[in-house]
Parts: C-alpha cells; sequence; structure tokens
C-alpha cells in the first residue's frame, strides 16, 4: 500500500535522500511542521542565534566541503534576515540550498502574520527560486533545488513552501527524472576556442594566468598546477582562489589587484596576454576597466556564458567547467613544443619581488602589528588550519600574510564584502570539517555583527578558534577617511574597551583570551591551540593606526598602486 506522509514528512525525507547531514537554522511558525520529523531524522540541525548566521553557517559549510550547504528558517523577517547570506553566496557562486516557510497558500497576499513577497525578494539573490503550491512537488523541487545549486555556476537555490502544504498529506515518491528545459549548462570547451587560446599562448612573451575562484569550484586544482608547469607562465589567484595554486611554488605570484601585492598586480597590468580561468574581472582586480591591462589579448575560461565579454573583451572565449577544459588545454599542450623558457619575462617579475616585497616592521614594544599575529599564527599553526575572514582590513592582511597552500583552506566573503561573516562561516566550515583546525580572523567592527553565534559554537559543541584582531575601528573605512577625507573621522572610532571581548567569549560558554604586547602573542596562541572541547577567543589589541598596503583607488588604475600612505598625499579619491 502507497505510504501516506505529512509534506513536513517529504520534506526532510527528500533532505536525507539527497545526502544532506547538516541543516543551520532557526524554527517559527510557518516553518514549524517541518521541524518535528527532524527528531527522528539521522539529519543533525545546528540552531543559529539569527538566520543570517544560518545562511553564512551553511555558506562556510559549502565552501569548506565542496558540498551544497542547506539553511533552513520560518517566513517573514527570518527570510528577510537570510537574504543577505545568499546575495553573498549568489556573489561568490556557493552551492546553498535555502527553505523557508511561508503563510498558509489561502494567506498569501493578504499581508497575513509574518509574510513577505520571499520569492519576489529573493529572486535577484539566487540562482534559482520557486514558490511551492502543492505538496506533491517537494520532492522534485529538492531533487532539483540540489542540482541546480551545484552545477554548472554553482549558487544559492530557495524553496518556499507555505505552511498548509507542510501539514498536507502526500503518497511519498522519490524524486523522478530532472527535467528543466534549458538548463544544460555547458562542460566542456569548444576544441577549435582550445587551439586557439594556444595559439596565443605560444605567441606570447609576457603571459600571465589569471585564476579566479571558479577553478576552486570546479575542483581543478590538480589540473591547474599541471598545466601551468607545463606552459611555464606565472600565476596570479584572486581573493576567491587563494589556495587554488600553493603559495611556495614560484610560479605563484599571489593575489592582484586593490590590496595585492606589487608584482601580482603590476604582472597584469603588463601582461601581453591574460590567460583567465574561472574568474570575472572584477572591479576589485581591473580598477578601471578602460586602464586595465591594455596591451593584453584574453583568453576567458568560464562556465557562465554571461561572464564573457562582460567587462572585458575576450579574444578567445571558451565557456566550459575549468576542470574539463584545463583537461583540454593539457591534451592540447601535449601536441606543442616545449614551453619557452620565457627568461626576459620571468627576471622583470623577479625584480619587482626584489625591489617591492609585502612588508611591515614590528616594534618590539608594540604595539601589535595585525600582519605580526597572522604570521605568528602561521607559525604556530605550521599553516596547517582552515582560515576564515571576515570583511576589512584583516580580510586582506589575511590574504596577504598566510601562506596558502590547498583549496579550500581559505573562505572569505569576496562579491559582496559581507562584515560579520567570519564566526558564522568559521562554524559551518568546522560542523563541515570536524578534525580540520579552524581559526576565524576578524575584527572588532565585525565581529560585533554576528558575535553571538559564539553562543552556537559552544552549545553546540563547535571548537572554533578566533583571532580577533581588535583596531578600536572600522578600520577599513577609517583607512578611506584618512586618504581621501582630510582625516575628519566620522562614526568609524569604536569604544577601546566595549565589549571586554575575552569576557563576552567566557559569556557565550567559550574562552576568552587576550593579548597586550608583542611578547605576548604566541603565548596565548599556543594557549588556545592547546584547548579544543569549546570555542575559543583571543583580543589581540592592535595598532588602531595601521593601515593595508599596496592600495590602488577604487575606480583607478593599476598603474598608481600606492605602497605606503605617502604616496596618497597628492591623490585625489576617483569616487
Amino acid at each position: 500500500m502507497p505510504e501516506q506522509i505529512t509534506g513536513a514528512q517529504a520534506l526532510i525525507r527528500s533532505l536525507e535522500h539527497e545526502g544532506v547531514e547538516i541543516v543551520f537554522g532557526m524554527p517559527g511558525g510557518a516553518i514549524l511542521k517541518a521541524y518535528d520529523p527532524i527528531i527522528e531524522s539521522p539529519i543533525r540541525h545546528v540552531l543559529a542565534r539569527h538566520e543570517q548566521g544560518a545562511g553564512h553557517m551553511a555558506s562556510g559549510y559549502a565552501h569548506a566541503t565542496g558540498r551544497v550547504g542547506v539553511a533552513m528558517v520560518t517566513s517573514g523577517p527570518a527570510a528577510t534576515n537570510l537574504l543577505t547570506a545568499l546575495q553573498d553566496a549568489y556573489m561568490d557562486s556557493v552551492p546553498v540550498v535555502a527553505i523557508t516557510g511561508q503563510v498558509a497558500t489561502t494567506s498569501i497576499g493578504n499581508d497575513a502574520f509574518q509574510e513577505a513577497h520571499t520569492w519576489g525578494m529573493s529572486m535577484p539573490a539566487t540562482k534559482h527560486n520557486t514558490l511551492l503550491t502543492s505538496v506533491e512537488e517537494i520532492p522534485d523541487a529538492v531533487r532539483e533545488a540540489f542540482h541546480l545549486a551545484s552545477t554548472g555556476r554553482k549558487g544559492p537555490v530557495l524553496i518556499d513552501i507555505p505552511k498548509d502544504l507542510l501539514a498536507d498529506t502526500m503518497t511519498w515518491h522519490r524524486p523522478g527524472e530532472i527535467k528543466l528545459p534549458g538548463y544544460k549548462p555547458a562542460v566542456k570547451g569548444h576544441p577549435r576556442q582550445v587551439k586557439a587560446a594556444f595559439d596565443l599562448i605560444d605567441a606570447s612573451e609576457r603571459p600571465v594566468l589569471y585564476i579566479g575562484g571558479g577553478v576552486v569550484a570546479a575542483g581543478a586544482t590538480d589540473e591547474l598546477k599541471e598545466f601551468a608547469e607545463r606552459i611555464n607562465v606565472p600565476m596570479v589567484t584572486t581573493l576567491m582562489a587563494r589556495g587554488a595554486f600553493p603559495d611556495s611554488h614560484p610560479l605563484n605570484l599571489g593575489m592582484p589587484g586593490m590590496h595585492g601585492n606589487y608584482t601580482a598586480t603590476t604582472a597584469l597590468q603588463r601582461s601581453d596576454l591574460l590567460i583567465t580561468i574561472g574568474a570575472r574581472f572584477d572591479d576589485r582586480i581591473t580598477g578601471d576597466p578602460k586602464h586595465f591591462a591594455t596591451e593584453a589579448k584574453v583568453i576567458h575560461v568560464d562556465v557562465d556564458p554571461a561572464e564573457i565579454g562582460k567587462i572585458r573583451f575576450a579574444d578567445v572565449p571558451i565557456v566550459g567547467d575549468a576542470k574539463a577544459v584545463l583537461g583540454q588545454l593539457l591534451a592540447e599542450a601535449e601536441k606543442r613544443d616545449p614551453a619557452p623558457s620565457r627568461r626576459p619575462w620571468f627576471a622583470t617579475i623577479e625584480e619587482w619581488q626584489a625591489v617591492y616585497p609585502l612588508a611591515y616592521e614590528q616594534d618590539p614594544d608594540g604595539p601589535i602589528q595585525q600582519q605580526f599575529v597572522i604570521e605568528e599564527l602561521h607559525r604556530i599553526t605550521g599553516g596547517d588550519a582552515t582560515i576564515v575572514a571576515g570583511v576589512g582590513q584583516h580580510q586582506m592582511w589575511a590574504s596577504q600574510f598566510w601562506g596558502f597552500e590547498e583549496p579550500r583552506r581559505w573562505i572569505n566573503s569576496g562579491g559582496l564584502g559581507t562584515m560579520g561573516y567570519a564566526i558564522p562561516a568559521a562554524i559551518g566550515a568546522k560542523v563541515g570539517t570536524p578534525d580540520e583546525l579552524v581559526w576565524a580572523i576578524d575584527g572588532d567592527g565585525c565581529f560585533q555583527m554576528t558575535g553571538t553565534e559564539m553562543i552556537t559554537a559552544a552549545v553546540e559543541h563547535i571548537p572554533i578558534k578566533v583571532a580577533l584582531l581588535n583596531n578600536e575601528s572600522l578600520g577599513m573605512v577609517k583607512q578611506w577617511q584618512h586618504l581621501f577625507y582630510d582625516g575628519r573621522l566620522s562614526e568609524t572610532e569604536l569604544h577601546p574597551h566595549t565589549p571586554d571581548f575575552a569576557k563576552f567569549a567566557e559569556a557565550c560558554g567559550g574562552t576568552g583570551l587576550r593579548a597586550d604586547h608583542p611578547s605576548e602573542v604566541a603565548g596565548v596562541i599556543e594557549q588556545a591551540m592547546s584547548i579544543n572541547d569549546r570555542p575559543v577567543l583571543i583580543e589581540f589589541r592592535c595598532d588602531p593606526e595601521a593601515m593595508i598596503f599596496p592600495m590602488v583607488p577604487a575606480g583607478g588604475s593599476n598603474d598608481d598602486i600606492a605602497m605606503s600612505r605617502e604616496d596618497f598625499m597628492s591623490v585625489e579619491d576617483p569616487t
């Protein structure tokens, strides 16, 4: 006899069939019926303290594991709170499935309690969304959501479910064959374009591999390393691609762009060929596109055809999955002559590296420099940690001064730049990779937005570690006020002792530590490393006047890269 179950049971069972092990969320009226069958389900639910936190946890989980993260919340304000996390995942192409409750179908459009037009509001913040109208749709909707989130250009997908559908009964059926007319993401690139790309590579004298997060998303890092060594071309890795190629490899120049290092930024700018794979010519990389790498031809490989030609004309466009296309390029390489030495180009690059290294000075008497904390953290951990950053100066310093050797060990909010991302995303990353050491590197401004998720970490026994770089300000914004607003500081200075972050961590159920002097930095890191049964936060009292350099003014040219504050004395704000 066919099994009759409720829509709520069908939802949880459908998630189980997708292999879901973790759901991050918070219950409420419209989604409440879906929370009851979770009690009997093998799925673990992690109770966030805010719906935005649940969304970032799902994102951190997806970043760290490569699997789809799942967030489930109720209707109205819960759904609107989730939107920031969905937009964040959308900008960074992170596979997340969001499930939101909705008021009953008979109440939609009547301004019912906790009603919001979730379907409409989330449309530009998701790869796909759907409002279900029948309980029988649930299994297929869940299957399609996971397929859409995890294929092609990955991204968030939302299923909005009216609460009466969760109460209705249906005859259980496994989801059928996926039928999505028109959705056929490209995998392999066109062979003619692959050959044309190699013709440009063979003819170039100053090529650069410009690598974006799409390479990590495609799981193509092994192919990338083999390809780079085969063609002997230097590489830059964007903020989202840190770890896609080992930083220790001599071909890796590091991160380019607004706060990238001089060599990576200038190599892009002086290149005669950009071999662009899984990158989207973001404004933080290009500055003013009219002045970006003006002498370079462009090969652009991307799974999303909408990205190719959007910012920069591609001489050779290749639509396809990065892993598949790199495989094709490697096959083509076998038919070509060995790569040239490119000695003049490498000699120029080596000169830039010698003259313009990333550098800072740590006075033994203090104050603590943020770069020093990051380097000590790297030294003590041996670099064997997943690093999750918030947004701002500390994010850029972490990218600059941590040596990344593996993919999925660097997690941050790149495209949207969401302050408050680090703590919940670190929780998600730790849940997804429980045997990994997970450090969140956060700022005092970011932490105050989502720091209450430390409670989640404590209650759920998720032992993340937090390096909080307290510079008593919204540091990045303050830096802009110093550089472009004659030092007039408007609402960017935070109270130096409120809250007491170490005591806050203790109040949340974790351990709080503090370092006030450079001599204390290594000791508190070692102490934090010895605590593994609860979350730990270290507050580092850092230099409140420190600035992040190099820096390219927003909307300017990469030719105007500044290495210090003094370089900005005659610069006008181009925005």
